[in-house]
C-alpha cells in the first residue's frame, strides 16, 4: 500500500469521530447476536425461525420503529467494519508476514461487517433476502466451476478453522487482548459472557464450515448452508433443542459481551 494512503489510514483511525463510530459499530453488533441469539432459543423451543442474519433483520423490521433501528445498525455495522478495514493497513511498526497476518486477519472481518450493513439497510428499505438460500445459491454456482468442489471444500476448512480460533479464544481468554477488562466482580461477569459467546460463535462457525466441506464431498450444495443451516444440523441431533438452547445462549452472551465490548475495548492499533 503506498505510504501517502496508510498515513491518511493511520489519521482517520486516530480522529476521536471514528472511533466512537467504532464503538457503536460494537452496540450494533451486540444488538445483532442478541437477535440471532433470541431467534435460535425460539427455534430450540419449536418455533420456526430464520436463525441468521437476515433472519434477525427480518424480525426487527416487523416491529415498530424497525426500519429505523435497522438503519440504525446498518450504520453501525458499516462503521465497524471501515474500522477493521483502518486496522488492517494503519499499524505502525508491522512489515513483512507481520503485516501480511494483519491484512488477513482485519481485512476479511471489516469486509463481513459492510456487507451485513448494507444487507439490514436493504431489509430496512423493503427487501426480504434469505442468507440460507443464498448461501445455497453460491454453492451451487461454485460447484459448477472447474475444481469448484476444490473450492467450496477450502472454503468450508477455512471457516471452520475461524470456528476453532473463536472456540480458542475463549478458551485462552485471549480476547482479553483486545478489551479492557475492569477490576472486580464486573470484570469477571464480562470475561465470563466472552468466554462463553466465543465458544457458541465458534462452535456455530465450525457447523457451517463441515456442511460446506459435506456439500464440496457429496456435490449436493443444498447441504450447504449458512447459521441457520447449522442450527438446523443441531436440530436433527439426538438432543438437538437442548445444543441448540445452549448455542442460542451462547450467542446473547456475545451479544452482551459485545455491547460491553464497546465501552471496554482497546481502539490503539
Amino acid at each position: 500500500m503506498p505510504s501517502s494512503a496508510r498515513t491518511a489510514a493511520r489519521d482517520a483511525e486516530a480522529n476521536p469521530a471514528f472511533r466512537v463510530a467504532a464503538r457503536t459499530g460494537y452496540v450494533a453488533n451486540g444488538i445483532l447476536h442478541l437477535l440471532i441469539g433470541a431467534l435460535v432459543l425460539a427455534v430450540g423451543f419449536g418455533a420456526a425461525e430464520d436463525t441468521d442474519q437476515t433472519g434477525a433483520f427480518r424480525a426487527l423490521a416487523a416491529v415498530p420503529l424497525g426500519a429505523v433501528a435497522l438503519w440504525a445498525l446498518a450504520i453501525g455495522l458499516v462503521a465497524l467494519g471501515c474500522w477493521h478495514l483502518l486496522q488492517a493497513v494503519a499499524p505502525r511498526h508491522l512489515s513483512g508476514w507481520r503485516r501480511l497476518a494483519r491484512i488477513a486477519a482485519e481485512a476479511p472481518q471489516g469486509l463481513v461487517f459492510v456487507v451485513i450493513g448494507i444487507l439490514s439497510a436493504s431489509v430496512a428499505l423493503g427487501a426480504r433476502p434469505r442468507a440460507e438460500q443464498a448461501a445455497e445459491d453460491a454453492s451451487a454456482a461454485v460447484l459448477t466451476l472447474p475444481l469448484g468442489g476444490l473450492l467450496l471444500g477450502t472454503t468450508g476448512v477455512v471457516v471452520a478453522s475461524v470456528g476453532i480460533g473463536f472456540v480458542w479464544m475463549g478458551l485462552r481468554r485471549s480476547f482479553h487482548s483486545k478489551v479492557r477488562i475492569p477490576d472486580g466482580p464486573a470484570g469477571h461477569a464480562l470475561s465470563a459472557l466472552g468466554v462463553v459467546g466465543f465458544l457458541a460463535k465458534g462452535v456455530a462457525l465450525g457447523i457451517v464450515g463441515v456442511l460446506l466441506v459435506v456439500a464440496a464431498v457429496t456435490v449436493e450444495p443444498d447441504t450447504a448452508g449458512g447459521l441457520d443451516g447449522a442450527v438446523s444440523a443441531l436440530i436433527a441431533l439426538p438432543t438437538g433443542p437442548v445444543l441448540a438452547f445452549l448455542v442460542g445462549l451462547g450467542f446473547v452472551a456475545y451479544g452482551v459481551f459485545t455491547v460491553f465490548r464497546a465501552r471496554y475495548a482497546r481502539l490503539d492499533v
